[in-house]
């Protein structure tokens, strides 16, 4: 194949500029959070860690061997004075049905319960997949026993289905015809609200999952401008903003978000 420097150059410039979207992004009125102000938030709470409510789960990614969950829970750790507090890598999950039976069999483990039916009630912060995969976890329809839920804060999770899923020409998971948009697999989790809250979140430009997916049908997500030189969907779960205000809902503080969300621009 011949070297083409027009071609490089083309996706080096939109690979910059989706990196760059945050420098000059939107403000969200019902998030006007800057990243300064979370990180200082966060140095507040660390200060002065509070217990939960009830125990903390957290789920990673498709693929992800536990980068992400286990970073969560030592960001979440250092804010609470709680050790009830797991994470669960599902990166080696091929079916929706897998991810389900990992999650309530470690959250059956770690919190143990004499429900035949459900595990101990926790509330979740899933990342990317691990937020559908906990709401598929949650259904009454999966196999076995279901995961007890009552919150479900989720990052940049694919709640309607992950448009990268529809876009590629090949399947490159067994995973990825469950998540496209309109899946019978979608079509059946969405066809009932849940019976707890979700807190969606999601970054400006995330071509990953897209951002109108982040949320439940119905729905906005609470959304920010990516930081800068940070990719909006790889980098989510490192956000300070997303994790001070669910850190803060944790802790039973006031929330940094406001109801209702408002419109994705």
């Amino acid at each position: 194949m011949k070297f083409n420097p027009q071609y490089c150059c083309g996706h080096v410039l939109t690979l910059c500029a989706a990196l760059l979207v945050g420098c000059s992004g939107a403000t969200n009125p019902s998030f006007p959070t800057d990243l300064d102000m979370a990180r200082k938030d966060l140095k507040r709470m660390e200060s002065a860690r509070r217990p939960l409510d009830r125990p903390l789960v957290i789920v990673g990614g498709v693929m992800d061997p536990g980068i992400a969950p286990s970073w969560l829970k030592t960001e979440f750790s250092s804010v609470i004075s709680d050790d009830r507090i797991i994470w669960i890598q599902i990166g080696d999950c091929m079916s929706l049905d897998a991810c389900r039976e990992k999650i309530v069999t470690s959250v059956d483990k770690a919190f143990p319960t004499d429900s035949k039916t459900g595990t101990r009630t926790v509330d979740v912060v899933g990342y990317s997949l691990g937020g559908l995969a906990a709401r598929y976890a949650a259904g009454p329809s999966g196999p076995g026993k279901r995961l007890t839920i009552a919150r479900l804060f989720t990052i940049s999770s694919p709640l309607r289905g992950a448009k990268l899923a529809e876009d590629l020409p090949v399947v490159l998971h067994p995973i990825q015809s469950a998540v496209k948009p309109g899946s019978s697999e979608m079509v059946s989790l969405n066809a009932k609200a849940p019976d707890y809250p979700i807190y969606p979140y999601v970054c400006l430009g995330d071509d990953v999952i897209g951002e109108s997916n982040a949320a439940p049908p119905g729905h906005t997500p609470w959304w920010v401008s990516p930081a800068p030189l940070v990719a909006p969907h790889n980098g989510a779960y490192y956000d300070a903003r997303f994790l001070a205000d669910i850190a803060r809902r944790l802790r039973n503080e006031p929330a940094l978000s406001s109801e209702p969300p408002a419109m994705l621009p």
